[in-house]
């Protein structure tokens, strides 16, 4: 069975480029796509994903509004925060608040395949914590 992905971003472009990328991986699938948290949450419950790659900046809902909606009903889902901006450490912080296993730049795909890879190993990875040096391996 391949691990499906539910890739959450309101840019066309960007879950386009990010569904070419991950399915490029052996194994891995994007099941399902959404153009913002509302629908992020939806599609969650519809098609059970294995794991979810959500934008933090959208319409409706964002990333940080929809991911505690998603772990009270899905508290084992890893969740990975994908955004423009540089993933600071008070990013990083809001982002495991809210629910998320890790975060990263979406602009540097690799960093969201070291993401999604580190996840599926249930442990967390977020680039502020990366860049520092500092290892996050925590076990969920």
């Amino acid at each position: 069975m391949p691990t499906r992905i539910l890739i959450a971003d309101d840019d066309t472009t960007i879950r386009m480029l990010l569904r070419r990328l991950l399915e490029k991986q052996p194994d891995w699938q994007v099941c399902g796509e959404a153009g913002n948290g509302v629908e992020a949450i939806e599609k969650v419950e519809q098609l059970q994903p294995d794991v979810v790659v959500m934008d933090l900046g959208m319409p409706v809902m964002t990333g940080l509004q929809a991911a505690p909606k998603i772990v009270k009903a899905h508290p084992r889902l890893p969740m990975l925060l994908i955004s423009v901006q540089e993933v600071s450490r008070q990013l990083a912080r809001e982002a495991r608040k809210a629910g998320y296993s890790g975060a990263v730049t979406k602009s540097s795909g690799t960093e969201v395949l070291k993401g999604i890879e580190a996840l599926l190993r249930h442990e967390t990875f977020f680039e502020a914590d990366e860049a520092s040096g500092a290892t996050t391996q925590e076990y969920l």
